[in-house]
């Protein structure tokens, strides 16, 4: 496969608890035609600390991709910088603020009960029960797929995941912003994704001018893992490539 990509740099954002784990199988595909960077967010404990850190070490110019909290992330870089982001990619993620009232307190109490899990029985325990609701309902058995997942949560902290949870629970409202995005911009999920579900993507995409909406079938929130092959696809028509089959 030969691709011609029309961008110098790709800066690759994670999620909640994820790490270049993954972006692994978009580091392979792309790393040999353009400079990638993946994010680590470390213990930053809000969406703007981590957009701050990425701008400080990013290209002056390149484009961005946000995987869940890593969208929200990659949305706070474009509020801050959007004359560096040439074009932006937004997968499995949101846009609106925490809910006001009952439904805001229902999402702190259910982050706080993952939190206390994650103290009192480990990361990992955590982890399994946290991924119950990510992974494509046919995928929680394969074990090629959710071991390096269960793996990549048990290096992080209880620490990392209270500043990460205090980050989203502190999540900037972006309805405004879309509008203003200016770059060319994939809104892509999981078709099956019930944690950031289609019909959110639906409505991000609605709120962007020229944005492209894409559903990979069979695959729920972990889509860069899930399904590589179909997110490569996409990712490479969204960068520009021109792709012949060898």
């Amino acid at each position: 496969m030969t691709q011609e990509i029309a961008h110098d740099a790709l800066v690759l954002v994670p999620g909640l608890l994820c790490d270049e784990t993954v972006w692994i199988p978009q580091r392979e595909a792309f790393r040999n035609f353009l400079e990638v960077q993946i994010a680590d967010h470390g213990r930053i404990d809000s969406l703007g600390g981590m957009a701050e850190a990425i701008l400080d070490r990013a290209p002056p110019r390149f484009a961005l991709a946000g995987h869940s909290m890593g969208g929200r992330v990659a949305l706070e870089v474009v509020r801050r910088a959007p004359e560096r982001v040439s074009a932006l990619a937004l997968l499995d993620t949101g846009h609106r603020g925490l809910p006001a009232g009952e439904a805001g307190e229902r999402e702190r109490a259910g982050r706080m009960r993952l939190l206390e899990m994650a103290r009192r029985e480990g990361m990992r325990a955590m982890g399994w029960q946290w991924l119950q609701g990510m992974i494509h309902p046919s995928r929680l058995q394969d074990r090629a797929l959710i071991d390096p997942i269960l793996d990549m949560i048990a290096r992080k902290t209880p620490e990392i995941f209270e500043a990460q949870i205090r980050a989203l629970l502190g999540r900037p409202d972006a309805v405004s912003l879309l509008p203003q995005i200016r770059c060319p911009t994939l809104v892509l999920c999981g078709r099956e994704d019930a944690w950031s579900p289609y019909a959110q993507h639906r409505e991000i995409a609605g709120l962007i001018p020229g944005s492209t909406l894409v559903a990979i079938p069979d695959c729920g929130h972990m889509c860069t893992l899930e399904r590589p092959e179909a997110v490569n696809e996409a990712l490479l028509r969204w960068l520009g490539a021109g792709t012949t089959a060898q």
